[in-house]
């Protein structure tokens, strides 16, 4: 017998909850940083203009939730769903940690250390996802690239300073 899945309210809830919690946290973290502390490092040429991180993050959690939903409405004993739906709630809580990590413990190698663990994980979760349902493995992708350029300038943040 399958494993019923999430209905369309509970995965849509199950779904946007958590993203909204790591966002809301993250900025709860990043905000009050953005003008004192973040403002006086030194940073790589290649810094994206600060308006432009709440655009891209509000944009990739929607994509995050919308993935998560897909993978939530797939029966809950199908090979690789509980795998995917742990690695998503790795992914957002290293997500998270990140903010607190890099911004309130003002830390770009703290940053640094987390934003790799979460880089893997959000590749696994890619990964997985894709296998399962190809449409939210592709949400992810965007995810990535991000992330891949947030590491690099992580990494620069933290060798110039």
């Amino acid at each position: 017998m399958q494993a019923r899945s999430e209905s369309g309210l509970d995965a849509t809830i199950m779904a946007i909850a958590p993203t909204a919690m790591a966002a809301v946290a993250g900025s709860l973290a990043t905000m009050p940083e953005i003008p004192t502390w973040y403002a006086s490092l030194a940073k790589p040429a290649f810094t994206p203009p600060n308006w432009l991180f709440g655009p891209a993050w509000t944009t990739l959690y929607i994509l995050m939730a919308i993935a998560f939903w897909r993978i939530l409405r797939l029966p809950t004993d199908a090979p690789g769903v509980r795998g995917a739906i742990g690695l998503w709630i790795v992914q957002i809580v290293l997500n998270a940690l990140w903010s607190f990590a890099f911004f309130r413990f003002h830390s770009p190698l703290a940053g640094l250390v987390v934003i790799a663990l979460l880089w893997v994980a959000i590749a696994l979760t890619l990964v997985r996802f894709y296998t399962l349902d190809r449409i939210a493995g592709l949400l992810f992708v965007p995810y990535l690239a991000w992330v891949t350029f947030a590491s690099a300038l992580n990494f620069a943040i933290w060798r110039l300073n």
